[in-house]
């Protein structure tokens, strides 16, 4: 019995071992598959922004959440800036995109409960920065890839921004973790944006429309709905997260596959705005943007703070609403919320220069995100 005994150990210790094997070359090829898969995605990101742009959206913002988020906010009504307002089906695409491609690949989980109010308030101040700023960090890496110099200031505060929020994470700041959902409550946004899309299709007239500036520059519908489902269905398979990528490199102190994707971006778009003539290098004469480096870096670094304290930038946490996590749902009301606000105090930035009241806004709201990211890291866990 003891012979027979050893040889049964023997061979479910052989089994386990195989098990084993199968499964560490599975996780190798999902991840070569994974790192293939990035550059690959931001070629197509850019590729439909330049279509976007080519089609009838403002110059230098062919995808860009936070004024996608912005427009659709005017267009229901939250703020009476009349040049950007227009419910853009981009973002409507995302969120049914990510939805749809989620429940057929069985990955619908809907999860929540993590300091929702927190990441609420952190959405408003991503969006004030990107306000400020003029764009979200897609935004400014499809200005940097079209000669905007601004945009490479803005870089430098996204970066200060995440390294900042990259010593509150290294110190052990956390949001806590955040618990399994019904799918009827992970699935409200997706219902919210069909809703959306049938009064855009079927009753249009209830909505404003901005008849100048940003918000009546437009692609047909049906094409920036469709490019919305598909670049919210590469976002949801990629993880694709446009301030994850330097979060990561600052921690891991090593390059993250997450930049490739940021390098397509910036190689094919500024080869796509010279085939096409919409090259411009230098800081004046951008399109809808300002010269002023000090609010530009400032900006930025507001952004990349809050999306590095929520886990994702405003791409990212669009996904993850339309994935049924309505953690990050409250972080998209946040920006909502954050850009009514914006206008109608005036705060938001146009190519003027920053808002009349932005300073203040800007010193207030970066107060209460520094005192999240103090009390989150030193003093919740007591």
């Amino acid at each position: 019995m003891p012979v027979a005994d050893d040889k049964k150990q023997i061979k479910e210790e052989d089994i386990a071992k195989k098990e084993s094997t199968l499964k560490e070359e599975g996780t190798s090829k999902a991840k070569t598959f994974h790192l293939l898969l990035l550059p690959i995605v931001g070629v197509v990101v850019v590729a439909v922004a330049l279509l976007l742009q080519h089609l009838g959206n403002p110059a230098n913002m062919g995808f860009c959440i936070a004024c996608f988020l912005r427009d659709t906010a005017g267009a229901v009504g939250l703020h009476s800036a009349a040049v950007v307002q227009y419910v853009r089906p981009e973002i409507i695409g995302i969120i049914l995109g990510v939805f749809i491609f989620a429940l057929v690949r069985g990955e619908f989980k809907p999860k929540g409960g993590s300091a929702p109010v927190t990441r609420f308030v952190l959405g408003f101040a991503m969006m004030m920065g990107a306000l400020i700023f003029l764009g979200c960090p897609l935004r400014m890496l499809l200005r940097i890839a079209a000669g905007d110099l601004n945009a490479i200031v803005g870089l430098f505060g996204l970066v200060a921004g995440i390294f900042i929020g990259a010593l509150f994470l290294k110190r052990g700041f956390s949001l806590k973790r955040n618990y399994d959902q019904g799918k009827a409550e992970g699935s409200l946004l997706p219902v919210i944006a069909l809703i959306l899309l049938g009064i855009v299709l079927f009753a249009p007239v209830i909505l404003l429309v901005s008849a100048e500036g940003p918000g009546s520059m437009h692609a047909p519908l049906l094409i920036a709905l469709a490019a919305g489902l598909i670049v919210g269905a590469l976002g949801f398979i990629t993880r694709l997260c446009f301030t994850g990528g330097i979060r990561d490199a600052i921690l891991m102190k090593k390059f993250p596959p997450m930049l490739w994707a940021f390098i397509a971006i910036l190689v094919v778009g500024l080869i796509g705005n010279l085939v096409l003539g919409t090259f411009n290098l230098g800081f004046a004469d951008q399109p809808i943007t300002h010269t002023d480096g000090l609010w530009n870096f400032l900006g930025m670094t507001l952004v990349g703070l809050s999306a590095t304290l929520l886990a994702g930038c405003p791409f990212r946490q669009l996904v993850l609403a339309g994935s049924g996590n309505s953690d990050s749902v409250m972080a998209v009301a946040g920006m909502v919320v954050g850009a009514a606000f914006m206008h109608n105090f005036n705060m938001a930035s146009s190519p003027a220069g920053i808002g009349e009241n932005a300073i203040y806004g800007f010193v207030i709201v970066a107060a209460i995100v520094v005192g999240i990211a103090v009390y989150n890291t030193f003093f919740r866990s007591k």
